[in-house]
């Protein structure tokens, strides 16, 4: 967060200073107001951009056999651009690669599924996953040591959770 600020503070001095060195050279014919106006719009340009761009350089430097199953997006009342083009806020991944099988339960995985948000922290939560019911349940040592006694949620074969951990 902090090395975001510094980056837009960088965009509106760069902007500011394009703009004046514009007004030199020609001859201070543009007007004195155009570099602070330009670093203004410079810094809002780039909060914008980075709030947007969030969600894709968030899942493009996810490493392999983790892949992006939902996207949520939401409008916002003080950024009102939103009501346009709803801002992606959150991403809900599923390390594939990372998948445990227990011979005892054949038909369920053990998967991570990490949930990333914009402004906070990374989450972790280890889920259960049953392909041939299509639920998910949350891990907990009842659930561990015997998965039928875990609080199983039916999600469906089309659940974006599902298809990622079961079709592979």
């Amino acid at each position: 967060m902090f090395l975001e600020l510094i980056a837009t503070f960088v965009a509106g001095i760069a902007a500011a200073g394009l703009v004046m060195a514009l007004r030199r050279l020609t001859g201070n014919r543009l007007a004195r107001w155009l570099p602070p106006v330009a670093a203004g719009a410079a810094m809002i340009a780039f909060s914008i951009w980075s709030e947007y761009s969030w969600a894709g350089r968030t899942a493009g430097g996810l490493p392999d056999g983790v892949a992006v199953v939902d996207r949520v997006s939401e409008t916002i009342a003080w950024k009102p651009w939103t009501f346009l083009a709803p801002q992606t806020t959150r991403l809900v991944a599923l390390d594939r690669a990372g998948a445990q099988r227990n011979p005892d339960a054949p038909g369920v995985a053990l998967f991570d599924v990490y949930l990333f948000e914009r402004w906070r922290p990374t989450a972790r939560r280890p889920q259960l996953i049953d392909c041939a019911g299509a639920a998910r349940a949350d891990v907990t040592e009842a659930a561990l040591a015997d998965p039928v006694a875990a609080d199983w949620r039916v999600l469906g074969a089309g659940d974006p959770l599902i298809r990622a951990a079961c079709d592979s």
